[in-house]
């Protein structure tokens, strides 16, 4: 198992409701140490935590997030706040409701809105998988590969389901090549995280990955 792929693969995450600034630092310094792609924060702390990390880390944050119901207006307003504060790269969730109205020609626009409001930084599309069905996730992936966004992400892990192995499989199925796949929410460990990978995901949103690591470390401090 090659840990530094994994790692590197790896948007440390931290997006409880209740992160407090010293639980950020925490998140940061782990992200600095590891060398993880990036912090997945909220947007509230994405200026104090640039401050912190300077260049050393690439700070992510999540839009429209955890239920994707905002206004495209609003989506657009956070993800050029975001930048404005310093984050790299965002993750946007996308209106869920307008998928199962089959709005398609709507996700499209306001996926490329907020494209365009990310100002060249990456944006990673949330599809929430795991509350739409095999016909819609297909969909999506074309609509996602139409928009010029960098990513397709599983999940928020905030809708009771995270990334599965079968929806990684489906979307590196259908999504075109330039765009990469991100699964998150609910990956367990280390060996989940090398499987994702291996079916096609080249990011990973995990909170557990860096803990299993730190607890791989004391194991071996400890013989």
């Amino acid at each position: 198992m090659d840990l530094e792929k994994i790692l590197a693969a790896t948007d440390h995450t931290l997006l409880s409701p209740a992160a407090a600034w010293e639980e950020i630092k925490t998140v940061c310094d782990d992200g600095i140490r590891f060398h993880t792609a990036s912090v997945c924060i909220p947007a509230s702390y994405v200026k104090e935590a640039r401050a912190y990390v300077g260049d050393r880390l690439p700070i992510c944050t999540v839009i429209g997030f955890p239920n994707g119901y905002s206004t495209t207006a609003a989506k657009c307003f956070e993800a050029e706040d975001a930048v404005n504060n310093g984050a790299d790269e965002i993750d946007m969730v996308i209106n869920i409701g307008w998928a199962k109205d089959c709005r398609w020609d709507d996700l499209l626009r306001e996926i490329r809105a907020v494209k365009q409001a990310c100002r060249g930084k990456i944006l990673k599309v949330i599809i929430e998988a795991c509350l739409l069905t095999e016909a819609e996730k297909i969909t999506l992936c074309s609509i996602v590969s139409q928009s010029g966004a960098d990513f397709i992400k599983t999940s928020t892990g905030f809708a009771g389901g995270g990334a599965t192995r079968e929806d990684v499989a489906l979307l590196a199925a259908h999504t075109a090549p330039h765009v990469k796949i991100k699964a998150a929410g609910g990956i367990s460990g280390l060996e989940d995280a090398e499987a994702f990978l291996q079916l096609g995901a080249s990011r990973l949103g995990a909170s557990r990955i860096v803990k299993a690591v730190k607890a791989l470390e004391q194991n071996q401090n400890q013989k």
